[in-house]
C-alpha cells in the first residue's frame, strides 16, 4: 500500500507561483508512475501532469509552459511547480500514484491540498 501526503497549497494572486510537494511512503517505489490531478469547485477531477519511470512528462494543455512536474526519487517526493497562476487554476490538487510502471490506472491518492488564485 502507498501513502501520499500533499503540502504547499495556499492562496496567491494571479501571476504568482506555488510549489506543491507530495511525500510518498509505504510500498512506494521510484519505478511507479506518479501524477497530479485537480478538481475545481463544482467540476470533475482532471489530470494536470504525470511523470513516468523514464522521466517522461505529460501535461494538460491548460498548464503547459506554466507548470513543471518533477520527482526526487531519493526522497520519494513528487513536486509540482506552478508559475503564472490564473484564477481558473483554483482547485483542490491531488497527488496520485499507479503503484506500478504503467500510467494507466491511478490506484493511490493523497488527501489533497487547496490552491486558490485570486
Amino acid at each position: 500500500h502507498v501513502q501520499l501526503v500533499e503540502s504547499g497549497g495556499g492562496s496567491v494572486q494571479a501571476g504568482g507561483s506555488l510549489r506543491l510537494s507530495c511525500r510518498a511512503s509505504g510500498d512506494a517505489y521510484s519505478s511507479d508512475c506518479m501524477g497530479w490531478f485537480r478538481q475545481p469547485p463544482g467540476k470533475e477531477r482532471e489530470e494536470v501532469a504525470h511523470i513516468d519511470v523514464y522521466g517522461m512528462t505529460i501535461y494538460a494543455d491548460s498548464v503547459k509552459g506554466r507548470y513543471t512536474i518533477s520527482i526526487d526519487n531519493a526522497k520519494n517526493i513528487l513536486y509540482l511547480q506552478m508559475n503564472n497562476l490564473k484564477p481558473e487554476d483554483t482547485a483542490m490538487y491531488y497527488c496520485a500514484s499507479t503503484g506500478r510502471r504503467s500510467c494507466a490506472t491511478w490506484a493511490y491518492w493523497g488527501q489533497g491540498t487547496q490552491v486558490t488564485v485570486s
